[in-house]
This record gives C-alpha cells, sequence and structure tokens, in this order.
C-alpha cells in the first residue's frame, strides 16, 4: 500500500494536470471552432469555383443493321435399337 507521502505527490500532481487541461481547454474550443469556420468557407469557395457543366441533348442512338446468322443444318438424331431379348 502508498504511503501518505506518495498519496499526497499523486494528488498534487493530479491537480496540476488538471489546472493545466482546464487552461488549455477554452483556447483549444476557440481554435476548433475558428477551423471549422474556416473549412465551410473553403468548401463554399471550392463549391462556387467548380464550372458548372451544361447538359447535352440526348439524341437517339442509331444501331447498326442486325446480320443475318447463318444455322447450321440439324441432323436426324440416331435412334437407339432396342437390344434383342435373348430366348431361354
Amino acid at each position: 500500500m502508498a504511503t501518505v507521502k506518495q498519496l499526497e505527490f499523486r494528488l498534487r500532481n493530479a491537480k496540476k494536470t488538471l489546472k493545466r487541461l482546464n487552461k488549455d481547454l477554452p483556447a483549444t474550443k476557440t481554435r476548433i471552432k475558428k477551423l471549422e469556420g474556416l473549412l465551410s468557407k473553403a468548401k463554399a469557395a471550392e463549391k462556387a469555383a467548380k464550372p458548372k457543366k451544361k447538359k447535352k441533348k440526348v439524341v437517339a442512338k442509331k444501331r447498326p443493321a442486325a446480320k443475318k446468322k447463318t444455322v447450321a443444318k440439324k441432323r436426324p438424331v440416331a435412334k437407339r435399337r432396342k437390344a434383342a431379348r435373348k430366348k431361354k
């Protein structure tokens, strides 16, 4: 178990850290707001700078004439012969 002096030392360190963080917190919040404002302005400027594309008139594409396919003549399917029955 820690001694009283060790606990007091840790407590002092924790208080110092907390004090420093509390001092930095408002400055950090202000900086974040400032940067967010700059970001939104930059996005708006970028959007305004983009040239707007004109819509092209839709023209139906002409399809090439369909080629006639040559179909091979079908051969008649050979029928299977039934196996001859053996007489007993």
